[in-house]
């Protein structure tokens, strides 16, 4: 099949860009607001992007309380997002009235952070404690604008549980990590293997 996004004519009950590009990490992402509010939020639109500085970003669509508050406090904290935590990452996801803390509401224990103000979740199998760094408000190919914005910050602290240091290395099955593919399907990493580059 062939189809154009903005033609909106694959036939499909479902549009399958978000089931093609995938699986995506999720950005559990704690903020701050200026004045002290907690906000929790998953976010399917986030990666990393660099390790020279560590920098990582995620994508709202609407400048939402995770957008708002990093540009506030210019932290925010991604916390990852395994197996055991789906059912808390998901009732994160609720739209509740602004400055309902998520994470009372997913009855999630918080754990201060070292570097930055937002606390990550405590039983995260990691996080990544953020500086913010920029929000670019992403535009389409005539350069006009759209309802995304991609907030970037550089880490400058990161937690790991000790479980899940094996060898030297993180162990990611281990940790069963999940990921989106799409639609309302996720994934857990189960199993990994290694390839070597070509020299």
């Amino acid at each position: 099949m062939f189809y154009e996004p903005r033609k909106g004519d694959h036939g499909l009950p479902h549009d399958p860009f978000k089931a093609l590009v995938t699986p995506r990490p999720i950005g559990w992402i704690t903020t701050m607001s200026a004045a002290g509010a907690i906000n929790l939020a998953p976010f399917s639109f986030f990666n990393a992007f660099q390790s020279r500085p560590h920098l990582v970003g995620f994508a709202a669509d609407g400048r939402k309380d995770s957008v708002v508050f990093a540009e506030e406090t210019r932290e925010f904290v991604c916390n990852l997002v395994t197996e055991d935590l789906i059912d808390a990452m998901n009732a994160t996801s609720a739209r509740l009235p602004r400055g309902q803390n998520e994470m009372e509401h997913a009855r999630l224990e918080a754990a201060p952070s070292r570097l930055v103000k937002p606390p990550r979740v405590a039983r995260a199998a990691a996080a990544l404690e953020c500086r913010w760094t920029q929000t670019i408000h992403l535009v389409d190919a005539e350069g006009a604008p759209s309802d995304a914005w991609l907030v970037c910050g550089e880490v400058v602290g990161i937690h790991v549980d000790d479980r899940f240091i094996r060898d030297g290395r993180v162990d990611t099955a281990a940790m069963r990590v999940v990921s989106r593919l799409g639609y309302r399907d996720y994934s857990v990493v189960e199993s990994t293997f290694e390839l070597e580059r070509p020299t």
